[in-house]
């Protein structure tokens, strides 16, 4: 398995996902990539099926997009439904998405406390699939910024792709059949989402006066993670819950990290590890002002009709399920919601 796994990145494991890909050891890559999954809720994948052509172009284009005046990004504004996200989110509402409750928790109380305190200091840009009745997607008017529709909606169904073959892995670290997971992933009710984090005094991020983005967890089955050279991103430490360790760049890397619905479907097997964004270390300038930072999460979920047991395999007498059948739509329309 030397081929397979490359090493580690503050304990995330590096793994060469090509085995899987061409057939040589896709169960090697499967072990390898569930073992991360349970020791830190986290793996890089190198050697992964995300074109670095279309990686490169949808940053390029995201870059541009935030550059826009303000009032032309607005004019695809996200709605004030905490259920629909979609469209441009501006920087004071933006912190309300990311503040850390409690997995699984649908309570809104507590984010009374959380919202009070320092904001996240970024800005969003979120689409979907293009036909969709329950969440439609919102554009930029026609001829403001050409080719942004197309090539985040390419980049959208890239993604999907790749998503599927990473959840015939995980299906296969399992012992199960590579189409688990996939046969109830089929409806792409997915989410992409354009991140920039503008350059703020270091400072005030030391002081806890502004925020990247606050400890959270993600809450659909898995997320694919895309992050420049800049940095910043930090996991909780597994072992020592409120220690947060560096989830550093690795070059050609694809993060893909577990949500609290598939910690959930896998009865806690699998760890939802919570993570923030912070100021990148040792990349100050001479004022003092941390570098812009641009990121790309792709949130995958499970088909909003569909009802999940615990995965085969994770229970028993001994270690009984831990929850009750649940559908995907009820859970995430409940998270989305309360993180409003």
């Amino acid at each position: 398995m030397s081929n397979i796994k490359l090493g580690d990145a503050s304990g995330i494991q590096i793994v060469n996902f090509a085995p899987f890909l061409d057939a040589t050891d896709r169960q090697g890559v499967a072990d390898a990539m569930l073992e991360s999954f349970k020791d830190a809720g986290f793996v890089y994948l190198v050697n992964h099926p995300l074109p670095e052509r279309k990686i490169k172009a949808m940053f390029d284009l995201s870059k541009k997009f935030f550059s826009l005046p303000m009032e032309t990004k607005m004019l695809a504004p996200h709605p004030p439904s905490g259920t629909h996200h979609r469209g441009k989110l501006d920087l004071p509402r933006a912190r309300d998405f990311t503040k850390k409750v409690a997995q699984h928790g649908y309570d809104s109380e507590p984010l009374v406390h959380n919202r009070a305190e320092a904001p996240d200091v970024k800005e969003s840009f979120e689409c979907g699939r293009e036909v969709s009745l329950e969440m439609p997607n919102i554009w930029l008017p026609e001829g403001v910024l050409p080719g942004f529709k197309e090539t985040c909606l390419d980049f959208y169904w890239t993604c999907n792709e790749v998503e599927l073959v990473i959840l015939k892995a995980l299906a296969l670290g399992f012992r199960l059949s590579e189409d688990y997971f996939t046969s109830v992933h089929m409806k792409s009710d997915n989410q992409l989402r354009l991140l920039h984090y503008p350059s703020v005094p270091a400072e005030s991020l030391e002081k806890g006066e502004i925020t990247r983005i606050g400890a959270h967890s993600d809450f659909a089955s898995i997320t694919l993670l895309l992050q420049d050279e800049v940095g910043g991103l930090e996991i909780e430490d597994p072992k020592n819950p409120g220690i947060f360790k560096p989830a550093p760049y690795v070059e050609g890397a694809l993060i893909v990290n577990a949500g609290d619905f598939m910690m959930r479907w896998s009865n806690d097997i699998i760890r939802s590890t919570v993570h923030r964004v912070r100021a990148p270390t040792g990349k100050v300038n001479a004022n003092g002002m941390t570098p812009e930072r641009y990121s790309i999460p792709y949130f995958c979920a499970a088909d909003l009709s569909t009802v999940v047991d615990c995965v085969p395999g994770t229970w028993s007498e001994a270690n009984p399920k831990k929850y009750e059948p649940i559908s995907a739509g009820e859970y995430i329309m409940k998270r989305l919601a309360v993180n409003y």
